[in-house]
């Protein structure tokens, strides 16, 4: 029938878990291996990797080790086991949500600086930041009746937010350049109209007048600007919302 005892050697060989792993579990009183009378050597048996198996699924649906063991000597699972592996669900599915984010801004990162070569690290860190936080600027956005505006920014491709996010780097990198000058120049007028009418593009007209007739007060504000950090400074800010202004008012 073959050997029915094994060294910890041997059994993490076979079990492809890790000694150090092995050795913590007896210290838990998760999985016990008889010990060698003479030698006092752990020694594992072929009803331990049952154990053992059980102790790896139970991980591998989310209970901690202290809940398995309690698991352990239940001989059958009933319904009732369900509320718990709904909460495991729902967990799984946040990390989910947070590994996809990830990867989206990773992914985008990439792109941008194969593209750009270069980026100011404060503006990179940016829109790092308020991809992060795109599910609290949604929130931010419903908890103002500004439904239809989160919709419209979710419903965006990649590619779409690539765009624009390439735009914003162009107007970060014209911005050091260009502040201070009349917004008559004419770079100045050049660098505000490519990114308006990318905004335009992006939101859709009607979303931007929407969103320039909204009188926000201050701490809705700063809860905003908490999520989305900007690179710029305030006299760097308020010179080119005044240039956007200017802007604006002369393409009416």
């Amino acid at each position: 029938m073959g050997k029915q005892s094994y060294l910890i050697g041997e059994f993490s060989k076979r079990t492809g878990i890790s000694i150090r792993t092995l050795h913590y579990y007896d210290e838990l009183g998760l999985l016990r291996p008889e010990k060698h009378p003479s030698s006092g050597h752990r020694l594992y048996k072929d009803e331990d990797v049952v154990t053992l198996q059980k102790i790896v699924s139970l991980k591998f649906l989310g209970y901690s080790l202290d809940t398995i063991g309690e698991m352990l000597n239940q001989k059958s699972f009933t319904v009732s086991l369900n509320s718990t592996l709904n909460l495991h669900v729902k967990k799984l599915e946040e990390e989910k949500e947070n590994i996809e984010r990830s990867l989206a801004a990773i992914k985008r990162t990439i792109m941008i600086l194969e593209e750009e070569g270069e980026v100011e690290s404060s503006v990179l860190l940016s829109l790092i930041s308020s991809i992060q936080t795109e599910p609290h600027q949604k929130e931010w956005l419903e908890k103002y009746q500004l439904e239809s505006v989160a919709e419209l920014i979710e419903s965006k491709t990649e590619d779409e937010k690539l765009a624009i996010d390439k735009e914003y780097i162009k107007v970060s990198k014209g911005l050091k350049r260009l502040y201070g000058r009349p917004f008559e120049d004419k770079e100045v007028k050049e660098l505000v109209e490519s990114y308006m009418e990318a905004v335009f593009k992006f939101l859709g007209e009607d979303v931007v007048t929407e969103l320039g007739e909204i009188d926000l007060e201050e701490e809705k504000i700063i809860e905003l600007e908490t999520m989305v950090p900007s690179p710029f400074s305030k006299e760097e800010e308020e010179w080119l919302a005044k240039a956007m202004e200017y802007y604006m008012e002369r393409s009416t």
